[in-house]
């Protein structure tokens, strides 16, 4: 049982992460307005998929993960 219990904190600890970014991802300058990302905004219609603020995110979480792997 304390393998499962280190899971559940270790998921913990990742929410309030991911929480903590939310609150303060607004103030973090160029998330989400570099270049390549797609942002098309018409009359009724907006469309924003931030394909390369996703790869640096995926890239920099893959690096984290592989540096505190066993």
């Amino acid at each position: 049982m304390s393998g499962i219990g280190k899971i559940m904190v270790l998921m913990g600890l990742f929410l309030v992460i991911i929480g903590l970014l939310f609150l303060v991802g607004e103030k973090i300058p160029y998330v989400g307005k570099l270049p390549g990302d797609i942002h098309i905004k018409k009359e009724r219609f907006t469309f924003y998929f931030p394909i390369t603020t996703s790869l640096i995110i995926s890239l920099i979480l893959t690096l984290f993960f592989s540096l505190f792997r066993r």
